[in-house]
């Protein structure tokens, strides 16, 4: 066993995909936590009953892939036009049974690898936080990974609301045997209190997308509890657990 595979615990939170590499082989079911805005976009689409394809690739290949599927695309990049895109927004009006491919080098990228390793793969947020946490009370070992942003160099830059994020589904596992970096994130969920909110209203992440003109997605993104909805990965797409 690794190091850092926090083994023995049966909650535990690691960063990025590199955390596939080391933590998968000795979980059954892992959640991707990409707050701004994958995980967010996911649960908007998948609890009004839409099919989520993730896609890891932002380049002509994901068209080609959709077109196979019989399913739509949404914009590779977050927009303010009409049309389905990386903005939580723009999905809060989608049909159920909608087939849409959201390609996202982050969390589907993470998600596309957990699943080719055969275990569960959830798709937790904010917004789902119990719904995801009652969804993985059946698994023993569950991993929580918290996808992070990146820097221009494409390195990886830990985002304060996945952190958070993730803590916050921790805290709703609640099981005592999680480990110490799954309870430093539950702890710093809980510390927050009543200012979590404003807090990661200000966060780096959130303080980009305003500055953007997405000040709306940043509220979606943090309506904790607002979805009944946990997202799970069957086969080659998110549907409602």
């Amino acid at each position: 066993m690794h190091f850092a595979s926090q083994g023995g615990a049966s909650v535990r939170v690691e960063w990025g995909a590199a955390a596939l590499e080391h933590l998968a082989g000795d979980v059954d079911c892992l959640v991707v936590v990409d707050v701004m805005s994958f995980s967010t976009c996911v649960d908007v689409a998948v609890a009004r009953g839409a099919h989520v394809y993730p896609f890891a690739w932002r380049d002509a290949s994901a068209l080609a892939y959709a077109r196979e599927r019989g399913a739509e695309l949404a914009s590779t990049e977050r927009r303010l036009a009409e049309g389905w895109s990386l903005s939580p927004t723009s999905l809060r009006a989608v049909p159920a049974g909608l087939k849409l491919v959201l390609p996202s080098p982050n969390g589907s990228a993470i998600a596309i690898q957990a699943r080719d390793q055969g275990i569960a793969v959830f798709c937790g947020s904010l917004r789902n936080r119990r719904a995801t946490a009652r969804a993985c009370a059946a698994f023993g070992r569950v991993l929580v990974v918290a996808c992070g942003e990146r820097w221009p160099d494409g390195s990886l830059r830990p985002a304060l609301e996945d952190l958070v994020g993730a803590g916050a589904i921790v805290a709703a596992l609640e099981r005592p045997d999680a480990s110490a970096e799954a309870r430093a994130a539950a702890l710093l969920y809980d510390a927050l209190g009543d200012g979590r909110r404003a807090a990661l209203a200000d966060c780096a992440s959130a303080r980009e997308l305003v500055e953007r003109g997405f000040g709306d997605d940043v509220t979606l993104c943090l309506d904790e509890d607002a979805s009944g909805a946990a997202a799970r990965l069957v086969g080659e797409c998110f549907v409602a657990a």
